[in-house]
C-alpha cells in the first residue's frame, strides 16, 4: 500500500484514545525518544503500518508451485458459455452510458 503523504498526516481530524499500562506508556515513550518522534507521531506510524501489514495479509495469498499451476490452468481454460454468461455480458455497462 503506498504510504501517506505528510500533508495527509499532518490534516488529523479525529481522536484516538488509549489506556496503557506505565510499562507499556514509558516503554513507547522511549521508542519515540530514541527515533526523536513525538508519542503521538511514534504510536500512528507503528499502528499504520502494523495495519497495513495486516490488511496486506488478508488480499496476499502464497501458494504452492503446484496450486499456482492449476490456478493459471484455470484462468487459461475457455470460459464456457453459458445462457446467464451471455445474458450478463450483453447487458450494458456504465461504460456504454452515453451523457
Amino acid at each position: 500500500m503506498a504510504s501517506q503523504s505528510t500533508t495527509e498526516r499532518n490534516q488529523r481530524d479525529a481522536r484516538l484514545n488509549i489506556r496503557t499500562s506505565s510499562q507499556q506508556q514509558q516503554l513507547i515513550r522511549s521508542a519515540a525518544a530514541a527515533l526523536d518522534k513525538s508519542v503521538t507521531d511514534f504510536v500512528l506510524d507503528s499502528a499504520t503500518a502494523n495495519a497495513e501489514r495486516v490488511l496486506a495479509n488478508r488480499r496476499w495469498f502464497v501458494v504452492s508451485e503446484d496450486a499456482w499451476v492449476e490456478f493459471e490452468a484455470l484462468l487459461d481454460a475457455p470460459v464456457s458459455r453459458t445462457p446467464k454468461l451471455a445474458a450478463l455480458l450483453s447487458e450494458p455497462t456504465l461504460f456504454d452510458a452515453q451523457e
